[in-house]
């Protein structure tokens, strides 16, 4: 893989960053999309593009900045993401909008930018960020359980597209991992139930296969391996690393 290029939505932070570090080190050029800025220790690591994924004219713009220093693209990591909680009786056409346009019209974007240099190199790897939530149903969150079903589903589509040519598609599905995210879910069990911040973490740990938090790093080995491997199709399950 070294010497290619690959372009990690959302990866200024998190699961993104995580993915970013471990490509880099193994000598591949990463391009991070983030609306958001890199920390000033990555900005000598990746090259950075500002966007939003949830704007298909900047992604247009942010793949042709990337491609102009890095080159073609080899490698996509669809992480960029949001999440949101709320009842399905007060989940908001805004709410519903934002969180499908993030998480899966601007995986299918990313994808279509990007799938003419594999077709053209004969080589390509998308990994997309997919979650638990995109294969089982929880309540309070049916917007982003319908995105990540979305991720999933998407990604099995372009696994059968181009098998055999080079290009492979396969799916990440973790549980609540250590992030951002994670800790704004436990700031809302906290205010809307009362529990301490420690009875909330457990709560979201035993709702996890094995019962424990993801680490980031989990899921960057993981990306990795989808990366180095001819395997396609796949969801796999973080922690566990059951495939579904």
């Amino acid at each position: 893989m070294r010497s290619k290029h690959a372009i990690v939505t959302g990866g200024n932070r998190g699961i993104g960053r995580a993915i970013a570090g471990a490509l880099s080190e193994r000598g591949i050029a990463v391009s991070v999309l983030s609306r958001s800025p890199l920390a000033p220790e990555d900005a000598q690591r990746f090259f950075h593009v500002a966007c939003d994924v949830a704007h298909p004219d900047q992604i247009a713009s942010a793949f042709a900045a990337a491609r102009a220093i890095n080159g073609p693209v080899a490698i996509l990591i669809n992480n960029a993401g949001v999440a949101a909680s709320a009842p399905f009786h007060r989940t908001s056409q805004e709410l519903w909008d934002r969180i499908i346009a993030t998480n899966l019209t601007g995986a299918f974007a990313c994808t279509r930018a990007a799938i003419d240099d594999m077709l053209a190199a004969k080589w390509g790897r998308i990994v997309n960020i997919a979650s638990t939530a995109g294969l089982d149903g929880a309540a309070y969150i049916s917007a982003y359980c319908a995105s990540k079903h979305g991720v999933v589903g998407f990604t099995r589509a372009i696994a059968a597209e181009y098998a055999g040519t080079g290009i492979t598609a396969n799916a990440i599905c973790p549980g609540y991992v250590e992030t951002d995210m994670m800790d704004q879910a436990i700031q809302s069990i906290v205010k809307h139930t009362g529990m301490t911040p420690e009875a909330a973490r457990e709560q979201l740990a035993q709702s996890n296969p094995q019962g424990r938090i993801v680490r980031v790093d989990e899921v960057a080995a993981a990306a990795i391996d989808y990366c180095q491997s001819e395997a396609t199709g796949q969801a796999l399950i973080l922690p566990g690393g059951e495939r579904a």
